[in-house]
C-alpha cells in the first residue's frame, strides 16, 4: 500500500480529498496545523474526520503564524461578512493567510521524505472559492516542480513527488456529491472562519456562504449548526 500525506484542516474540502485518497488505496498520513488560527475548533473537526475514516496516523503540527499576522484569521482584523457571492472570488480577501498553503505543503513534503512517500493530497478548489492565490493550479504545479528540485530523493531520482488536488476543478455542489460517494460524514466537518465560542458557524463569512450554497445546489441537507442573528443556533 502506497503512503500519502493528506492535509487535514477539518473542513469540507480537505476531508473529502482525504477520503478520496483513502478510497484510492493509499495509506493516509493526515497532517493538520495549529497555526494560531481564530477558528481553532477546526482542529477538533479534523480529529473527528480522521477517526471516522479509520486513518491511523495523524499529526497536528504547531506553528505560530500570528507572529506575522497579516490575515483576519491570524490577527484581530475583522472577518469579511455577507459578501455578494458573485464577487467572493473577484479579489483576495482579508482571510487570506500569507503563504499558508506554501508552508503547509512544505511540512507535508518534509513528512513525505521521512516516510519515503511521494504523494500529497490537498483539498484546494479553484471554482467555488475565496480567490486565494495558493489555490490555483499554477501554484500547485509550481510547488510540485519545487518538491522534485529541493529534496534528496527528488535530486537522486529515487522519488517523483506528486501534488494531488482531486477537487480543484469541481463546484462546491460537485464536491459535496463526491463526499457522499466517498462516505464522508459532513456533520463532523467545520468550515466557518469566525465561529461562536460554542463552535457554531457564523453563516456570513465567505466559507459559510460557499458551503451553504453548495449544499443547496447539491440538493443535500446541510448539517451545519449556524448562529442566527438573534443569537440562536439553527
Amino acid at each position: 500500500m502506497k503512503k500519502a500525506v493528506a492535509l487535514a484542516s477539518g473542513g469540507l474540502d480537505s476531508s473529502i480529498a482525504m477520503a478520496l485518497a483513502r478510497n484510492q488505496g493509499f495509506e493516509i498520513y493526515a497532517l493538520s496545523f495549529d497555526y494560531g488560527q481564530r477558528h481553532r475548533c477546526e482542529l477538533e473537526a479534523a480529529r473527528r474526520v480522521v477517526k471516522s475514516l479509520g486513518i491511523q496516523h495523524h499529526i497536528v503540527a504547531a506553528i505560530d503564524l500570528r507572529a506575522f499576522g497579516g490575515s483576519a484569521l491570524t490577527s484581530e482584523m475583522e472577518v469579511p461578512k455577507s459578501r455578494d457571492i458573485e464577487n467572493i472570488s473577484a479579489e483576495i480577501p482579508a482571510t487570506y493567510v500569507p503563504a499558508r498553503n506554501t508552508i503547509f505543503l512544505s511540512f507535508a513534503l518534509g513528512w513525505c521524505e521521512v516516510l519515503q512517500a511521494q504523494d500529497i493530497f490537498i483539498g484546494v478548489n479553484a471554482v467555488d472559492y475565496s480567490g486565494y492565490p495558493d489555490c490555483r493550479p499554477e501554484f500547485l504545479k509550481a510547488f510540485e516542480r519545487l518538491a522534485n528540485l529541493a529534496t534528496k530523493a527528488g535530486v537522486e531520482g529515487a522519488a517523483r513527488y506528486e501534488i494531488h488536488a482531486p477537487l480543484l476543478h469541481m463546484s462546491k455542489a460537485q464536491i459535496i456529491q463526491a463526499g457522499i460517494e466517498a462516505g464522508v460524514d459532513f456533520s463532523l466537518t467545520h468550515s466557518c472562519y469566525d465561529p461562536s465560542p460554542e463552535g457554531l458557524a457564523c453563516g456570513a463569512c465567505d466559507s459559510c456562504i460557499l458551503r451553504r450554497r453548495g449544499f443547496e445546489q447539491a440538493g443535500i441537507a446541510d448539517p451545519t449548526r449556524y448562529v442566527e442573528k438573534r443569537g440562536q443556533a439553527t
